[in-house]
């Protein structure tokens, strides 16, 4: 087990990074634990008191997860899937699958099975959903455990204007009370939780771009941070007439100050700010120290100014554009070609560094997010004050692959 308390969170400096790693073959990706160690705490922290729900689909693998989740404040896990929560929950037990699942076998799997039903929680917007897991598992030793997702984007103009992610239909207080009489009159699913994913503060930066911009996002926020405390605290009120909810939860990463300030939250979920991926570098509210890095091998000179690497082509999910490209960062003086961007076989990289570097020679690239770097490598090589400490696999590498 990583003890990350005792670990000295400060971030190692690139050249020890590779010193450390210099006998693997690239490419591997690598966790730099003390800043890994160092922005767990800052979590916490942020979170003023309040347990932190780790996302798992942020870190993708379990000797991170089971760190994490040793570590004073953290408490319990919200997956991607019910197939990733199942697993989980073999060693965990309190797991909230944060996203709606029409996965029937797993459903099958988790009806039947008494330890399961009593760890994992499934997440809900629509009555469809509750027919579906009612037609995969009509009957059980328990009830099946249910959290309400509520939309938490901010509307305007009656609804003309949608202002963050396309989650949940369930907006208004009223609607959430009619789903949650709608859980509960069904002895087969028990209420115990509510969530509102607030998307277009967690979610967006506002330290990038032209100052009109920075300004515009930051209104955006600050009207949808008063809003949603209005808005959300009246849900909660009303939901707990219906039901007796353990857990109400919201926010992520780049809300964590803003929703742990409200009194109807009693958890806040994040993730991403451990590894922290470059859509966090433009955040004005927290500083975190990015952890997360992969490397490639320079495999060709083609001409002076240019050095190609092998592969390289990880780009994030999300709405196409080059905030989704990696990033190469070290050795400095690198940037990706407009015209080739980050690709599949190889990847060209221009600017001032370029022409230092030989066939060979090593170039680290951070991701654009943070749990899918684990989906192009079996291991994370964990590095600590300038020493390899352990070598981990990530889901995909003990064989697992959620979605």
């Amino acid at each position: 087990m990583i003890d990350l308390a005792r670990l000295a969170p400060e971030p190692t400096g690139f050249a020890a990074l590779e010193e450390a790693t210099a006998h693997l073959d690239a490419p591997y990706a690598v966790v730099d634990l003390g800043a890994f160690a160092a922005n767990a705490r800052s979590l916490v922290t942020r979170a003023a008191g309040k347990p932190v729900r780790l996302a798992s689909k942020s870190v993708r693998c379990r000797a991170l997860t089971s760190a994490v989740l040793a570590t004073d404040g953290f408490a319990g896990i919200l997956a991607l899937t019910l197939a990733e929560a199942l697993w989980l929950a073999e060693d965990h037990e309190d797991v909230v699958v944060g996203y709606p699942t029409a996965d029937r076998e797993a459903l099958c799997r988790l009806a039947s099975s008494p330890q399961l039903l009593e760890r994992v929680t499934l997440m809900v917007d629509d009555v469809a959903q509750l027919d579906l897991v009612s037609q995969c598992a009509p009957e059980g030793p328990a009830p099946i455990r249910v959290c309400l997702d509520l939309d938490a984007s901010l509307r305007l103009l009656d609804g003309r204007v949608h202002l963050g992610v396309r989650r949940s239909p369930v907006h208004s207080v009223d609607q959430a009370v009619a789903l949650a009489r709608a859980v509960t009159a069904r002895p087969r699913f028990r209420l115990v939780g509510l969530m509102a994913y607030e998307g277009q503060v967690a979610g967006l930066g506002d330290r990038t771009g032209s100052l009109a911009r920075r300004l515009q996002i930051r209104a955006i926020q600050s009207a949808s941070i008063a809003e949603l405390a209005r808005r959300r605290g009246a849900v909660v009120d009303a939901v707990r007439e219906v039901a007796d909810l353990e857990f109400v939860n919201g926010g992520g990463t780049g809300s964590i100050e803003s929703t742990v300030a409200e009194d109807a939250v009693t958890e806040v979920a994040a993730g991403s700010g451990l590894y922290v991926p470059t859509l966090f570098d433009g955040y004005q509210r927290f500083r975190p120290l990015p952890s997360a890095y992969f490397v490639t091998t320079v495999v060709r000179r083609p001409v002076a100014g240019i050095a190609t690497v092998s592969g390289g082509g990880w780009v994030a999910s999300g709405v196409p554009a080059a905030d989704r490209l990696p990033r190469p960062v070290w050795p400095e003086g690198l940037r990706l070609t407009s015209l080739e961007g980050a690709g599949e076989a190889q990847t060209p990289l221009a600017g001032a560094g370029a022409d230092a570097l030989g066939v060979g020679d090593r170039v680290w690239f951070r991701h654009a997010k943070a749990g899918e770097l684990c989906e192009r490598v079996n291991e994370l090589h964990l590095v600590h004050d300038g020493q390899l400490v352990a070598t981990v696999p990530t889901y995909r590498g003990e064989g697992r692959a959620f979605l």
